[in-house]
């Protein structure tokens, strides 16, 4: 079985409280890591995988996220004039990257309801959810894979992460069918049966956490609008997609390295650390100054 994945959806509408004060007059998706800012990471991680059509879920205060995936007249002609074509070829080659479309979610009532709005534009076409606090290193091959396990078993498919007690407790969590109804005896890939949002260590049904790509059939849509509201109003995008697995089908896909959670401030601090490291133009020099400051704090 075969199948073309050409869609994702980013729900892009948070308030980014955890970074403020920066947040205050920027969008979150827009803090830089290193010279580009994170959405930008993401939206690249798709058109590696295939991507050609995205979908950003924004909110109130999220037009810096338009303008940056826009083309800029002004900017590219100051450019041209002072001979930077490597900025230039820079600049003109983000709104090229895809085909670019936007639509506000309105209240703030979810991931599921985030997902949910992008129902007209999907249609009937599988679709991927990448969520902007999640970075993928460049050398990451999980959405790609996910694309591939979708072809091979026509079902949605979740990325998955071990994690211990008390982390575990933070997440969404799987809960995998028995090993032996496993669909590829031996890989990374499981049957889910079902799964539960934050449960506590003790009643976590794995040490499976999900993560922030996910790739949905478009049925996915109905059971979304079936969801109870929880709290807050909110429309918990697990509790769809716990009656997708016990319905039709799911899949989770394990993977270990390459994530970073960008929502937190460490894992944020080590994301620039780390892209700047890979830089040839910027990691040589900055690696050596790096480990000079270790050196001399003692670390």
């Amino acid at each position: 079985m075969t199948s073309t994945v050409r869609k994702a959806v980013i729900p892009a509408a948070g308030l980014g409280t955890r970074f403020l004060p920066a947040t205050k007059a920027i969008p979150k998706e827009m803090l830089t890591l290193v010279d580009r800012p994170a959405i930008q990471y993401v939206v690249e991680e798709a058109v590696a995988a295939g991507i050609t059509d995205i979908l950003i879920v924004s909110g109130r205060s999220k037009k810096a996220v338009e303008d940056h995936f826009d083309r800029a007249p002004e900017l590219e002609a100051n450019l041209a004039q002072g001979d930077k074509q490597d900025l230039l070829d820079q600049i003109v080659s983000l709104a090229g990257l895809a085909r670019f479309h936007f639509v506000r979610q309105g209240q703030p009532l979810g991931l599921g309801h985030a997902v949910g709005v992008a129902r007209d534009h999907v249609g009937t076409e599988p679709f991927v959810v990448l969520l902007p606090d999640d970075l993928m290193h460049r050398s990451s091959t999980l959405l790609a894979d996910m694309v591939a396990a979708h072809g091979r078993t026509g079902r949605s498919v979740v990325a998955l992460k071990r994690f211990v007690a008390p982390e575990i407790s933070l997440y969404g969590v799987a809960d995998p069918a028995p090993d032996g109804e496993q669909p590829e005896p031996g890989t990374a890939l499981v049957k889910l049966t079902g799964m539960v949002e934050k449960p506590s260590a003790e009643d976590a049904p794995s040490d499976l956490a999900i993560m922030g790509r996910y790739l949905f059939t478009p049925e996915i849509f109905d059971l979304i609008e079936r969801v109870s509201p929880g709290k807050g109003g909110e429309i918990q995008l697990t509790d769809a997609m716990a009656a997708l697995a016990r319905g039709s089908g799911m899949f989770g896909l394990v993977f270990e390295k390459g994530r970073y959670d960008i929502g937190a401030k460490p894992d944020f601090l080590r994301a620039g650390v780390e892209l700047a490291l890979d830089r040839p133009d910027l990691g040589p020099a900055f690696g050596s100054w790096l480990g000079e400051i270790v050196r001399s704090r003692g670390l």
